[in-house]
């Protein structure tokens, strides 16, 4: 396969570009960086600021702020770091992005969907789904350790140069993966990975994992991958087993990274079942899985405080998570009513709670369903019918 280059990106790095690359990062919002300059301070003096942006990328005198480390809890007592790129980046970020994906994004697999232009997850489950039906019931549930904080740099480099010939572009991809991160006013060195929270990430991820794709591919597996989240499928025991070989191979040979020993495993849709993307998948169904139940759990927790008063306001936040949650869940190929019944429950004893100060065993009596719906209070339930 003829594999076409770019040669001159550097001349379409222009205003329009920027402000589009602007209104991207204004939509998925997020916070300030090392700066502290936020959407809102940057769009102030955004004529000034994008048309420096852009004589910057152009001569070559642009250079990243290093990135703001904030870590966010992914289990108790886990965190997973991020590295908050200030906004200036963040455009500066999209604007490279939109440039080079076009190169790539034909390219990629077709059982990839993560961060790809009309895919998503609920795309990833029904095509898992699909291959259960066609009866691959024997999965690889692989995890790459710390994959976006470990791939190599020198790796990422030389895959995006395989398609991208402006030498300008690839001297500014490489300033955002060195640009170091500031800690506790500290500032480290980046030399491995690319940050989750930089805006061109998840692009360089799917860049760098598309190695294995092919590979599997090559070999004639089917797998469902969204980022470095992946399962690959196979009918028998033996398949399964030079899948994970394979897998190993790559990661480990080509890539430079690691699976994780005790999170790596070969599973079945039967018995106990495995999670993915937030989902719980058995031969009972599709649910929430045990994490995401519990998460959501400390969520209503933290909006139905005893102390705090009963609200319109209060109703609202709750009604909030509600959509959130019942937007993802509640799908055709979901059996979510169960929990989600549960969910109900849990949620209009807290408002009681809330509205009484104390727990009472009249509370259903004195504070109905119907009072709580006159309030403004959506079901989780009643969104999944």
């Amino acid at each position: 396969m003829v594999v076409l280059k770019a040669h001159s990106l550097t001349g379409r790095i222009t205003y329009d570009l920027a402000l589009k690359a602007f209104k991207a990062v204004k939509r998925n919002r997020g916070a300030a960086g090392i700066d502290k300059v936020s959407i809102k301070m940057f769009a102030q003096n955004l004529d000034q600021n994008l048309i420096k942006l852009v004589k910057d990328l152009k001569s070559s005198t642009y250079w990243p702020m290093p990135l703001r480390r904030h870590y966010i809890e992914k289990a108790p007592g886990k965190f997973r770091p991020l590295g908050i790129p200030a906004v200036r980046d963040r455009v500066a970020q999209e604007m490279i992005r939109q440039l080079i994906e076009p190169y790539f994004e034909p390219y990629f697999s077709a059982f990839s969907y993560g961060f790809r232009p009309g895919r998503g997850c609920h795309q990833a489950i029904r095509m898992l789904l699909k291959l259960r039906r066609l009866g691959y019931r024997i999965l690889l549930d692989a995890d790459i350790q710390s994959f976006f904080d470990n791939i190599p740099h020198e790796l990422i480099m030389n895959l995006v140069a395989q398609r991208i010939a402006d030498g300008n572009i690839l001297r500014i991809i490489q300033r955002f993966l060195t640009s170091g991160v500031m800690e506790e006013g500290v500032l480290k060195k980046t030399l491995l990975g690319t940050p989750q929270g930089g805006v061109i990430s998840p692009l360089l991820a799917n860049i760098v994992l598309d190695v294995l794709d092919k590979e599997l591919g090559r070999h004639g597996y089917v797998f469902v991958r969204y980022a470095d989240d992946f399962l690959v499928l196979a009918k028998t025991q033996p398949e399964i087993e030079r899948a994970l070989e394979l897998v190993r191979d790559v990661i480990e040979n080509k890539l430079s990274l690691k699976l994780s020993p005790e999170k790596t495993k070969i599973v079945k849709f039967a018995g106990g079942g495995f999670d993915f993307l937030g989902f719980h998948f058995s031969h009972n169904g599709v649910t929430m899985r045990a994490k995401s139940v519990e998460r959501l759990k400390e969520k209503i927790k933290t909006l139905t405080i005893r102390s705090h008063n009963f609200s319109h306001d209060a109703v609202q936040d709750l009604n909030r998570v509600i959509r959130g949650v019942a937007n993802y869940y509640a799908t055709d190929f979901s059996t979510v009513k169960t929990q989600f019944s549960k969910f109900d429950q849990t949620i209009r004893r807290r408002l009681r709670c809330m509205k009484e100060k104390r727990i009472s065993a009249n509370q259903n009596k004195r504070i109905s369903n119907r009072f709580l719906e006159r309030k403004g209070l959506i079901s989780l339930y009643a969104l999944t019918t």
